[in-house]
C-alpha cells in the first residue's frame, strides 16, 4: 500500500498546505481523495463572479481535469460533499452535475454554509473515487508527486492504531 499526494496540472495550485489529490493504491485498487474544489481556472482566476452555476462549471472542470490525471472519470465516484453558500442556488449546480455525471448517481452530501475560504466562493466540492485494479499504465507527468511513506517490503505490513 502506498499514499502518494498529486497536484495535477490543469488546475490552479494549491492556495495552502494541502495536495489537490491524496491516492491510496492498494493490491485491489486505488482510493482518490480529491480536495474541495473552487471556481478558480487553470491559472487561479475567478470563474463566474456572483454567478453560481458558472462557478459550479468550473469546478466540476476542474473535478473531470483532477479524475482525469488519475485515470478516473465521473463514473468512479463514490461520494461527493457538496458546500454551498447559497442552498436556494442548488438546482442550477444540480443540472451542471448532471451534465458530468449523467445517470451514475453517487453518495452525495450539500450543506449550505455562511462563507467558503474566500468570499468570492460560492460552491465547493470533494469528491471520494475508488477504482479497480488495472494492468499498469505508462504513468502521466503530475506537477507534484509526494510519498507519503516509504515503500515497505512485501509482507510487511504497518499497524495504524
Amino acid at each position: 500500500m502506498q499514499t502518494v499526494f498529486i497536484d495535477p496540472p490543469g488546475v490552479a495550485a494549491p492556495a495552502g498546505l494541502y495536495s489537490h489529490v491524496a491516492r491510496l493504491d492498494m493490491a485491489g485498487g486505488t482510493l482518490l481523495f480529491v480536495s474541495g474544489q473552487v471556481a478558480l481556472d487553470a491559472e487561479g482566476r475567478l470563474v463566474g463572479r456572483g454567478d453560481v452555476a458558472a462557478q459550479a462549471e468550473q469546478v466540476f472542470a476542474n473535478l473531470k481535469a483532477i479524475l482525469e490525471a488519475n485515470d478516473a472519470s465521473f463514473r468512479d465516484v463514490l461520494k461527493m460533499n457538496t458546500y454551498i453558500v447559497d442552498m436556494t442556488q442548488l438546482a442550477a449546480v444540480r443540472a451542471v452535475r448532471a451534465r458530468y455525471f449523467g445517470d451514475h448517481r453517487p453518495a452525495s452530501t450539500a450543506v449550505g454554509v455562511t462563507r467558503l475560504a474566500q468570499e468570492e466562493f460560492l460552491i465547493e466540492i470533494e469528491v471520494v473515487a475508488a477504482l479497480a485494479a488495472r494492468r499498469p499504465r505508462r504513468a502521466r507527468p503530475v506537477a507534484t508527486a509526494r510519498s507519503a511513506m516509504p515503500r515497505r517490503r512485501a509482507g510487511r505490513a504497518r499497524r495504524r492504531a
